[in-house]
């Protein structure tokens, strides 16, 4: 049996507590500690309040402290300072409440009696008052994240949505989360307060990890704001309150950014919205909100599926197919060969077959379909036929077929290098439509050479539609490198960060394990023409852009004040030397199958300018001697020595 210390100052300290060797005694003390704490006033408090803390996110199953009344204590701490600012600014009882709320949150994380125990402890009311902001941004961040663990067990969630008022804070929050972060730490370096570095940093790092850290929770600001609101959209009945336009049109563009990849954010709640007849009337209203899931469904993100089932949703339903189906439609069509996304199996069969339906039931809709429409599904649809056919087909009268695409986007090839690039198009068109449904790698190929072809004729939606349709005929799906690439030009051509961003990323990924000696990174460098895409879409898709936009660069009286905000890089894509001799910087577009160069000419020292959300022309932008501006020279230059195609 472990004593306790005789030389311990404090009476009842836990940690002396936690040492008691007595099973039944340890019990009786802890029960004491926890009765007794909250109206205790002497100094180092947050001591034990830290011990629990690392105990709640260790163990956050165990137990023994929800049965000896910890939730009780908690909810009692956060009232005492909530009440008493005396006391909160004494020694440091400044970090409890913060403390408090988080282990609330850890301890009703997986456990559903856990979560019941607390809300009979008391603990909803302290934390709504967190959440209106009665503290500071990062008590609403941990009182947001408790309450949301509390909002998704159907025993608690009567209790969480009792506050009515826990909604519409959560909205609140969740569209100015970021804005509030901003100005209220990130902005101001010199004001920013010392309990807030503390607990961001845990005190291993300066004002770059400070600015890090308070970048990443805000993301979980944000999104854990949004968690709570979605546990509200599976009821009907509070739709009205969530389906406010003002609210809805922001959604696509919550998606928590790269610190917190793993959230849903804005088009998880979207989804679940939408799979509610009363949640996608308002949601078809918001043309913005279409295009914006058409975006996402034809990009690399995570949530693509979740676009998906939007779109899906949205056209099945007679009252809303109308409004959507014009927009919809050329996004869904592209996604019609795609098999599986992760877990999600089937997904161009489901396409297939819900577009199938919009023209049985044309008669039914709202307003005819449009010929562009009417002309889009039924090219869909003809492939299918064409599969019956070849099914049916000899093997050598396939082959033939298969002979002939090769030859004629050989010519394709041809005209490629001599500057035909129309022409090229064209023929890479025909042997599209002469290669077998099967030869599926033949078309990634073909459909990637046109996309090259769209984007040097300035054509980017026909770029994002092929360079799509190729990533999703390739094995595995979304990982066609050159297409990738392809796609993010063609979306920074039309400033769509994020798409663009997250491309470029999966093109580099790719790059790093491709076999391909035209992709295989040299010396395991990022590509400079691909590192100055990625930085310029990280700025461009900076989480905090829109508050430093509307409030300001970042005030810093010394010299680190230059390192923060839109204007800078500060991106952990230093893979690649700025300027490093010898590079060329190309980017080896030209697949098995095409030989387009992308070559930044100016080889010294790269200087990035502000960024700019303007579209380049890679055609009229020829380098300078004296600028090296990145975001905007891009010369594009055919291979000297002739074609590399197959």
């Amino acid at each position: 049996m472990d004593k306790v210390s005789p030389n311990c100052p404090y009476p009842g300290c836990f940690f002396c507590v936690m040492k008691e060797g007595n099973p039944s005694k340890r019990r009786a003390s802890i029960l004491k500690f926890f009765r007794d704490l909250p109206s205790q006033d002497d100094d180092g408090q947050v001591l034990p309040i830290s011990g629990l803390w690392n105990t709640a996110m260790a163990h956050p199953n165990d137990p023994e402290f929800i049965e000896l009344g910890i939730f009780d204590c908690m909810a009692a701490l956060i009232w005492k300072g909530l009440k008493n600012r005396r006391w909160l600014s004494h020694d440091q009882n400044i970090y409890i409440p913060y403390y408090a709320a988080h282990i609330i949150g850890s301890y009703t994380m997986n456990m559903e009696e856990f979560a019941e125990t607390a809300v009979h402890a008391g603990i909803i009311p302290p934390l709504v008052e967190l959440l209106r902001g009665r503290l500071t941004w990062v008590e609403q961040r941990v009182a947001v994240r408790a309450l949301g663990h509390l909002a998704t067990y159907s025993s608690t969630f009567p209790a969480v949505a009792s506050h009515g008022e826990i909604l519409e804070l959560s909205i609140q929050l969740a569209m100015s989360s970021l804005e509030i972060v901003y100005s209220h730490f990130y902005q101001n370096v010199d004001r920013r307060l010392s309990y807030h570095c503390d607990l961001l940093t845990r005190g291993m790092g300066g004002v770059e990890m400070e600015s890090r850290k308070a970048e990443e929770w805000a993301s979980q600001l944000q999104c854990w704001s949004l968690q709570l609101i979605n546990c509200f959209a599976f009821k009907p009945e509070f739709l009205p309150t969530i389906c406010k336009p003002e609210f809805l049109v922001k959604l696509p563009g919550m998606w928590g950014g790269l610190v917190n990849e793993n959230s849903p954010a804005g088009i998880g709640l979207l989804r679940t919205i939408c799979h509610h007849k009363l949640g996608r009337g308002p949601v078809a209203s918001c043309p913005g909100i279409i295009e914006a899931l058409c975006n996402i469904a034809c990009s690399s993100d995570d949530w693509q599926y979740m676009a998906i089932d939007c779109l899906l949703w949205l056209l099945q339903d007679p009252s809303t197919c109308h409004k959507v189906i014009d927009k919809a439609v050329p996004a869904l069509v592209d996604l019609a060969e795609i098999t599986a996304l992760g877990d999600h199996k089937k997904l161009g069969d489901s396409i297939v077959n819900v577009l199938q339906e919009c023209i049985q039931s044309q008669g039914t809709i709202h307003g005819s379909l449009s010929n562009r429409t009417k002309e889009l599904i039924e090219e869909l649809l003809s492939p299918r036929q064409r599969l019956k056919w070849e099914k049916n087909m000899p093997k050598e009268d396939l082959h033939i077929k298969q002979a002939a695409a090769l030859v004629v986007k050989l010519e394709g090839n041809s005209l490629f290098s001599s500057g035909n690039i129309s022409g090229a198009a064209s023929k890479y068109s025909e042997a599209i439509s002469l290669c077998p449904i099967r030869s599926k790698k033949e078309r990634v190929v073909l459909y990637s050479n046109r996309a090259q072809c769209h984007l040097l004729l300035q054509q980017p939606l026909a770029a994002i539609s092929d360079a799509t349709r190729a990533l999703c005929l390739h094995n595995p799906v979304n990982r066609h490198a050159k297409s990738l690439w392809r796609r993010a030009q063609a979306y920074d051509m039309l400033a769509l960060a994020k798409e663009s961003l997250l491309d470029a990323i999966l093109f580099i990924n790719e790059c790093s394990q491709s076999n391909d000696p035209d992709l295989t990174l040299r010396q395991n460098k990022v590509p400079d023409y691909a590192e100055r895409l990625v930085k310029k879409q990280m700025r461009a898709a900076w989480l905090f852009r829109e508050s430093a936009i509307k409030l300001g660069g970042v005030h810093c009286d010394g010299e680190a004040g230059d390192m923060y905000g839109p204007d800078t890089d500060d991106s952990e894509w230093e893979t690649a030397s700025e300027s490093d001799e010898g590079n060329d910087g190309r980017a080896e577009m030209g697949d098995d199958d095409d030989d387009s160069e992308w070559k930044n000419e100016d080889e010294g020292e790269v200087k990035y300018d502000k960024p700019t959300m303007k579209a380049f022309n890679p055609d009229h932008c020829i380098s300078s001697s004296n600028s090296t501006d990145v975001n905007l020279r891009f010369n594009m230059q055919f291979a000297e020595d002739g074609p590399v195609n197959v």
